[in-house]
């Protein structure tokens, strides 16, 4: 089990920017999909694996 929590309105950085969690799907074969919002208005879907959670300002 994942030790991330990703939920609607969470900031995260995906491979190619920052973003916003906008849906959190589970797969038919039991995995999560995770729909970020980004920068440019367009969503995208990530495997869990390939998000980190956005550290607080100051702190990058």
């Amino acid at each position: 089990m994942s030790e991330k929590v990703f939920t609607p309105g969470s900031e995260v950085v995906t491979p190619r920017g920052r973003g916003t969690v906008v849906d959190v799907r589970a797969t038919a074969s039991g995995k999560f999909v995770i729909g970020v919002e980004v920068e440019d208005g367009e969503v995208r879907y990530f495997v869990e694996g390939a998000l980190r959670g956005n550290p607080p300002a100051g702190t990058r």
